[in-house]
């Protein structure tokens, strides 16, 4: 019988050029498409990193009707912007911003902190201007008459850590009093004093002198220190802010301000649980 052979095709199938290259473009398209997507943006968080304002009152901004997007007003906060839109708040355009800002001012009295004021009072981020260009403002609030630290940035992330309730950041008060301040006064304030229907409590309370004491805060409730010593029919002379966090005041003189070191930086964002 004759032997059995197995024949072999010698001759292989040449890919086809025009699929090959029909893939390349598909996974170039595909690249592509995840790159935009991952340059895209939620609005709140594009207006936190222009520098208009902290994102949480950025989605106030935008609930507000007060942005566009190329010429469309936008009041949903799902929206996302991508590299090339147009973005308008009240009229005026903005963009991102490459630096990041994260300065200490020593407010003065006299100074409201916001943006700005419908009563033309004197703003405290207008005490930035003429040193920084970027768009900055302000992390958390002083009250018109109190003095001393406030924080600015236009980073958008930092500003939210910061001010959120759980990062249980401390800020160190200077209270001097037009009244002797009562001796069981910080015993009472850190187990917590009830003024109408809020409850205030502070960290640590300290008199250095009969008028004049230091208390520290970690929630940070509006006007809380004059409140809780005005219920107990205590004058506030002074109050000023000298430290939030492991940032101190220093001798930074009133309406002065600096750029904060990465060092502090990076601590605060630490101190935030």
């Amino acid at each position: 019988m004759p032997a059995n052979f197995i024949i072999l095709d010698s001759k292989k199938k040449k890919p086809n050029k025009n699929n090959f290259q029909k893939k390349i473009n598909n996974n170039n398209k595909s690249a592509e498409s995840k790159e935009s997507e991952s340059k895209e943006m939620r609005l709140q968080v594009y207006l936190a990193h222009s520098g208009i304002a902290s994102r949480r009152a950025s989605e106030q901004i935008i609930l507000d009707g007060r942005v566009t997007v190329n010429g469309t007003v936008v009041q949903e906060l799902g929206v996302k912007v991508k590299p090339g839109d147009v973005v308008e708040v009240d009229g005026l355009k903005v963009q991102l911003e490459e630096t990041k800002r994260y300065v200490l001012l020593n407010k003065p009295a006299g100074f409201v902190c916001s943006l700005s004021d419908e009563k033309n009072r004197p703003v405290a981020a207008d005490l930035l201007k003429e040193k920084y260009t970027e768009r900055l403002y302000n992390v958390g609030r002083l009250d018109m008459y109190s003095k001393g630290m406030i924080l600015f940035t236009n980073d958008g992330d930092f500003a939210a850590k910061l001010s959120h309730p759980s990062s249980q950041i401390e800020k160190e008060y200077i209270v001097e009093t037009s009244q002797d301040v009562p001796v069981d006064f910080p015993e009472r304030f850190q187990k917590g004093i009830r003024v109408e229907d809020s409850f205030y409590k502070c960290k640590r309370c300290e008199i250095l002198k009969a008028r004049k004491v230091k208390i520290v805060l970690i929630e940070g409730k509006n006007r809380e220190i004059r409140t809780v010593l005005d219920s107990l029919k205590i004058g506030t002379k002074s109050l000023v802010r000298v430290r939030i966090g492991c940032v101190n005041l220093d001798e930074l003189k009133p309406g002065d301000s600096r750029d904060l070191t990465s060092e502090e930086v990076r601590g605060l964002l630490n101190l935030c649980n």
